[in-house]
């Protein structure tokens, strides 16, 4: 049965199973595939030299996301989910271990940078401690936010939202409205529907047409005589009248456009590559000056 997935495709090795357990060796807690994908469960202590071994040995060089989930009929109720890439191999593993609410998770950011952002993340919405992370701040909720919005535990009510007033013209604390009805959940039977209907359900109560109408007659179509006289007429200008019946062949090509000549150089993105060569004109030389001509002395007046 084909497994239907919303994340793009990759490719399913043979074996990576066996090869990734026996290279990660001790970290190991299990290793099972779900779904079509290999997920990885790690001691929370080794994940940063788990998290190491696939990166340098396996060839996962991207952390595509780090995702929390929280069970809190756990000892350990959180779980730590690391998405991994594999560019040159075309790969998707998921690496978790757990966690508690004071049991820290070596911090992933001296292996990909961008991890520094997603353990933020985590550990405003779930309260997750990264042991290493630098900068542990809130990074989705306002300043001075108590709780962590995520957890399964967090009340839906009673608490304040920073926000600012245009009428005052200032920062005002107020409690939180919220917008709609939620569904209650009580972490044993699944989400419960709205006790109204909601629009368009009404139509599921009609039963369906057991005989569908048809025209078989001109009266069945409520038109007239007149208008299906003339619907029945045909057109005197149409295209197909015209040609017989026969579909019009292709249109012509309204443009040729001759091959580009091949370009000389390197395709490097140098100047010389990437812009046309232009035809010096030959220079011309300056004309060769006529020499003066010689003036002749005037004549001198006979002396008196």
């Amino acid at each position: 049965m084909a497994t239907l997935h919303s994340a793009p495709r990759f490719t399913v090795i043979e074996g990576l199973k066996d090869t990734l357990a026996t290279a990660l060796g001790d970290h190991l807690v299990e290793a099972h595939e779900e779904h079509g994908e290999l997920l990885l469960t790690v001691k929370r202590s080794s994940v940063e030299d788990a998290l190491r071994i696939l990166r340098d040995n396996h060839e996962y060089q991207q952390l595509m996301e780090i995702a929390g989930v929280d069970y809190p009929g756990r000892a350990e109720r959180f779980e730590v989910v690391y998405m991994l890439l594999s560019v040159t191999r075309n790969s998707r593993i998921m690496v978790k271990c757990t966690a508690a609410e004071d049991t820290p998770v070596p911090t992933a950011t001296t292996l990909w940078p961008n991890a520094g952002w997603l353990e933020r993340e985590v550990f405003d919405m779930y309260g997750v401690l990264f042991a290493g992370n630098t900068d542990l701040r809130r990074i989705l909720t306002d300043y001075g936010f108590e709780g962590h919005p995520f957890r399964k535990d967090f009340p839906l009510t009673g608490y304040t939202e920073l926000r600012y007033s245009e009428d005052l013209k200032r920062v005002v604390y107020e409690p939180v409205k919220l917008a709609q009805d939620l569904r209650q959940f009580d972490f044993m039977s699944p989400w419960e529907g709205a006790d109204y209907v909601l629009p368009g359900d009404e139509k599921a109560a009609t039963p369906p047409v057991a005989e569908p109408k048809t025209t078989e007659k001109p009266a069945d179509t409520g038109a007239g005589a007149k208008t299906d006289a003339k619907a029945a007429d045909k057109v005197a200008d149409a295209p197909a009248a015209k040609d017989g019946g026969k579909d019009a062949p292709a249109p012509e090509p309204t443009e040729t456009r001759p091959a580009r000549a091949k370009r000389a150089g390197k395709t490097s993105g140098t100047k010389a590559a990437t812009e046309p060569k232009v035809k010096k004109a030959p220079a011309k030389k300056p004309a060769a000056k006529k020499p003066a001509a010689k003036r002749k002395p005037a004549a001198k007046k006979d002396e008196k």
